[in-house]
């Protein structure tokens, strides 16, 4: 089984999906009751499952395996990362996934890491960092520039946020 991203999977189609079944329809009329609950409200609810949900990361944690870095939720894991060989570059596909990955992976060791530091929804759905001064970090975008181009280095977002 492949590695999965953070984040959650749309999937479209599917050959049941498309077929015209009656019996299909009132099936999932049954058992599409339960409304999706914004990740803004699951915070609020259960904010535990939330980290756990954001650390899981398993695009990037199968990435660095495979160069023989454990990720461990530390800052030192996070400069282990740094010197990676960027061989996500190459593919299109992965990119976008493995920059979310990398993202929520920073925020996950700084929310274990750094005193005060929580998970914060803003309103379009965007996890980002929020610290006990109330300085909010947008780990997302800092992942993904750093998959794109290597800069700013996971482990400098994090000396700099974690002195703060």
């Amino acid at each position: 089984m492949a590695p999965r991203a953070c984040g959650p999977v749309r999937r479209s189609g599917g050959t049941l999906h498309t077929m015209n079944m009656s019996f299909l329809d009132k099936w999932r009329k049954r058992h599409q009751t339960h409304r999706s609950v914004p990740l803004a409200e699951s915070v609020r609810a259960d904010p535990e499952s939330v980290v756990e949900l954001l650390s899981e990361c398993e695009l990037l944690r199968a990435q660095a395996a495979t160069a023989g870095v454990e990720l461990d939720d530390s800052a030192r894991s996070l400069e282990l990362l740094d010197q990676l060989q960027p061989v996500w570059r190459d593919d299109p596909e992965v990119l976008p996934w493995l920059g979310n990955d990398a993202g929520l992976y920073l925020g996950t060791v700084l929310v274990r890491t750094v005193r005060g530091a929580v998970w914060h929804v803003w309103p379009d759905g965007q996890p980002v960092v929020r610290l006990a001064s109330g300085r909010e970090i947008d780990v997302v975008t800092a992942g993904h520039d750093w998959a794109d181009t290597g800069a700013p280095e996971l482990s400098q977002v994090y000396a700099e946020v974690a002195e703060s």
